[in-house]
């Protein structure tokens, strides 16, 4: 048998029914691997030596009695995430020899739990792009076209997946990075309530491995099926025991509901800002047929929907007001003298993107007013409602561009080209009050590319859109390896 592609929850039950050892399915996995990453390039670091000694130690670990939630599962890890004897670059030249000592706090939850971690998977540099590439390590392709991109900056870990390198991966998201490569490689991934999972360790190098609450970033897990995504946060939510953990404990709600016919959800395939391509329409549209074949009360517009444009523009200035923060005093001092030379009227993206990279600390606590208005209006918006449906993008995967500026980038929509950092402004819907978002698969487009859309769900109740997701899996279907 290939167990390469059968679930996470699949592979626990065959390892606790005898029927394979995690020894045969890690060799299993490194075989595959060598075989096929050649092609695809998505592990960046292997750690092939230590997995099989792992392995070996989840099979004694079973034959004395032991039955933890991933014992045994081969699984990857995003290469940003510290690895105690791996490098942890981010990409980045200049640390391409930085090793950590230690292992992030999600890399000790997985050992916690008995999986075997295969190696690391590529990001683009500095985990700055919707891409993956980088000096160090190459170009990650689509496993479903190699011209085309995995995505960013979990596009390592997505392809991975896809191509069934491990049961599982584990990645982050400030502006979709685990969303958008689910949705390019045709995966799912969730991202959580900001600040669900501890994320010590995921750190640019070289460190140190702070206990940092972020303001956007999280960290959150990729799978193949919805039952595994839920299977890998319960092993990953909780406060980091360093800080909230000394004093709370996790207790997540459960789902809202059990039965498709019992969810309330709104269902959105336009933004105000760029448009949504016919691929990716045609994807949100499956979902919204499904729902309404299963029962569901299906919307497409509601009052209380927060203001879109003015959600995207909120997003735009916290996200841009942090990719500067390390700039040289001369680069931001350029950056202030352009913002001042935009004119009052200009209030495109492009010009939202440039202020934000030079916001002061009283407009950042205007912004985050406006923030806390927009989390209040969710929750009014939740009381009606259990989910929405949209993009995570507005195309699927697109051909590699490796031009250097990105904001000289653009993509294509259906024939006509938009700055490349519009697409964002679906990802941070969820992003910006920082809202549970389950990545699932839609369908193809014509050309035979994966096509997802995102299920946003209630703050802290990371179940619903989960449950949701498994719902539509069983509704529409789900995974399937690349052609």
């Amino acid at each position: 048998m290939d167990w390469n592609f059968l679930t996470a929850e699949n592979l626990g039950a065959a390892l606790r029914a005898g029927d394979v050892t995690s020894a045969e399915l890690t060799d299993e996995a490194i075989t595959r691997m060598e075989r096929d990453d050649k092609a695809i390039n998505a592990i960046c670091v292997p750690d092939f030596d230590r997995a099989r000694a792992a392995a070996r130690g989840a099979d004694r670990a079973r034959a004395r009695g032991e039955d933890r939630p991933l014992l045994g599962i081969p699984v990857t890890v995003k290469e940003s995430y510290d690895i105690a004897g791996l490098p942890t670059t981010w990409g980045l030249p200049p640390h391409r020899d930085f090793v950590p000592a230690e292992d992030a706090v999600q890399v000790s939850r997985l050992k916690a739990a008995g999986a075997v971690v295969l190696g690391k998977t590529n990001v683009p540099t500095g985990l700055q792009d919707v891409q993956t590439f980088n000096e160090i390590y190459g170009t990650t392709n689509n496993p479903w076209d190699h011209r085309r991109t995995s995505g960013g900056s979990s596009g390592g870990s997505a392809a991975a997946l896809a191509s069934g390198f491990g049961a599982l991966s584990i990645g982050s998201d400030l502006a979709g990075s685990l969303r958008t490569p689910a949705h390019f490689c045709g995966v799912y991934a969730h991202k959580p309530t900001l600040g669900l999972a501890a994320s010590r360790g995921m750190v640019a190098p070289p460190g140190p491995a702070l206990p940092v609450e972020h303001d956007l970033a999280v960290v959150g897990p990729m799978a193949r099926t919805a039952r595994d995504l839920t299977l890998l946060l319960d092993v990953m939510a909780g406060p980091d025991p360093l800080t909230l953990g000394m004093a709370y404990h996790l207790a997540l709600p459960p789902a809202r509901h059990e039965r498709l016919r019992d969810f309330r959800v709104l269902v959105l395939d336009e933004h105000p800002l760029i448009p949504t391509g016919s691929a990716v329409r045609a994807g949100v549209g499956r979902v919204a047929d499904a729902l309404v074949e299963g029962g569901a009360r299906v919307e497409r517009d509601s009052p209380l929907l927060p203001d879109l444009t003015e959600a995207a523009v909120l997003y735009t200035r916290f996200l841009f007001s942090g990719s500067v923060a390390r700039f040289p005093v001369e680069g931001y001092e350029q950056l202030r003298d352009r913002a001042a030379a935009l004119s009052a009227d200009d209030r495109s993206l492009d010009a939202t993107r440039l202020r934000g990279m030079v916001l002061s600390h009283r407009d950042w606590i205007e912004a985050n007013s406006m923030r806390e208005l927009h989390r209040h209006g969710w929750r009014e918006f939740f009381a009606e409602f259990d989910a929405v449906v949209c993009p995570i993008t507005p195309t699927p995967a697109f051909p590699h561009d490796h031009e250097p500026d990105l904001m000289q980038r653009r993509i294509d929509i259906d024939g006509a080209e938009y700055p490349y950092f519009d697409q964002l402004v679906w990802a941070g819907l969820a992003t910006m009050p920082g809202l549970p978002a389950t990545a699932v698969p839609a369908g193809r487009s014509p050309e035979g590319l994966p096509v997802g859309v995102q299920l946003i769900g209630p703050m802290f109740e990371d179940r619903t859109p989960l449950r949701l997701a498994e719902l539509l899996e069983q509704q529409i279907g789900g995974f399937r390896a690349p052609e």
